[in-house]
């Protein structure tokens, strides 16, 4: 790659809730056994970003700005606007267990502000005993993934349990299940999806330039190698540095023209060059699980994250399943359904067990 860019990527345009669940558009992912994770990946083309365009988006993902505006009637209007259009996945349960009924149910879950809280250190996000035993009960029944930007590794050594595919840095590693026969059928460890490989060096070059320059010159800000992507979290960052941080980034991967930046929750992203997302990590997943063609499959995806858009898309474009944002706020997703926070979504996978427990 000779061009580089660093962009931020539009949000996706707010629809209607629990949009025709029932109806089926032809949108699988190329069945071509053990390549498909490389044929699903393309390069990136990218233009450049405005700084000011990238502040006022790191200011937005900020649940602390939300809490200091001050609450209005409009909005209070703004939010029940948005809670018809994204009802609680727990008030809408038994609709939701209706249009699942019959159909091969398939769970993936975010793991940071979805199983555990976000919290100032990135090292301490863990998640619940009871969180823990929810999804525990959830993969007893249904084919169960976390998709993270964690590293596998990392997010492992969080949730412990190796009954689930694990999806880590953005969907750039997946893994099968460890304990068991998994649910496409082999056994053991097994790596299914490194679609950006090749680009392992390169990270990791990026990564120790990055500790270098940011960590050491921005008081808070957190550098995160997450193996096929890298986490800059500016969440203990004064307000008056963002844009410092930003430009010291920037600067950085003027060096490294196949690496990429993106923004999540309070985090600047660091990707490969590859058109490979969380969105594109479910494709790939229900396709290794051979639903890719099906139409009485249910996907149900659990997020909190802008990276989780992808997977709300993916969902959207298949008119399959329920795709829940976790959010206490409105904000514009491609989600159908919501929940306010990790407790909801340990509540929402009990419910979900009970309904299925014979």
């Amino acid at each position: 790659m000779t061009k580089h860019g660093v962009v931020l990527g539009p949000e996706d345009a707010v629809v209607p809730a629990a949009a025709a669940a029932a109806r089926h558009f032809s949108f699988p992912p190329p069945r071509t056994g053990g390549d498909s994770c490389r044929k699903l990946a393309a390069q990136v083309d990218l233009g450049a970003a405005v700084m000011g365009s990238w502040l006022d988006s790191m200011k937005a993902s900020s649940p602390r700005h939300r809490l200091r505006a001050p609450l209005t009637g409009a909005a209070d209007a703004e939010h029940d606007d948005w809670m018809e259009r994204h009802p609680s996945a727990l008030d809408r349960f038994d609709a939701l267990a209706a249009a699942a009924k019959g159909k091969q149910v398939a769970v993936f879950l975010d793991y940071d502000g979805t199983l555990s809280p976000i919290v100032e250190d990135p090292d301490r996000a863990v998640m619940t005993d009871e969180m823990r035993e929810a999804v525990r009960g959830v993969a007893a029944r249904f084919p169960t993934a976390i998709v993270s930007g964690r590293c596998c590794d990392k997010v492992f050594g969080f949730v412990r349990l190796a009954e689930l595919y694990y999806a880590g840095s953005h969907g750039m590693d997946i893994r099968g299940p460890t304990a068991g026969p998994n649910h496409h059928g082999e056994e053991g460890k097994s790596v299914l999806c490194q679609p950006a490989s090749e680009f392992l060096p390169v990270i990791e070059e990026a990564h120790g330039a990055l500790v270098g320059r940011v960590e050491a010159s921005i008081p808070g800000a957190k550098v995160e190698n997450n193996k096929f992507c890298l986490s800059v979290h500016f969440r203990c960052v004064e307000e008056a540095a963002w844009g410092a941080l930003f430009e010291q980034v920037r600067a950085v991967l003027r060096d490294y023209p196949d690496l990429r930046l993106t923004q999540g929750r309070k985090v600047l992203e660091v990707r490969p060059m590859v058109k490979w997302d969380k969105g594109k990590a479910l494709e790939f997943l229900l396709d290794s699980l051979g639903y890719a063609e099906r139409s009485d499959v249910f996907p149900i995806y659990i997020g909190d994250d802008r990276t989780d858009e992808d997977a709300f898309k993916v969902l959207r474009s298949r008119g399959q399943g329920a795709g829940i944002l976790v959010s206490k706020f409105p904000k514009e997703t491609g989600a159908s359904f919501s929940l306010r926070e990790p407790a909801e979504v340990r509540d929402f996978l009990r419910r979900l067990v009970d309904a299925n427990t014979t």
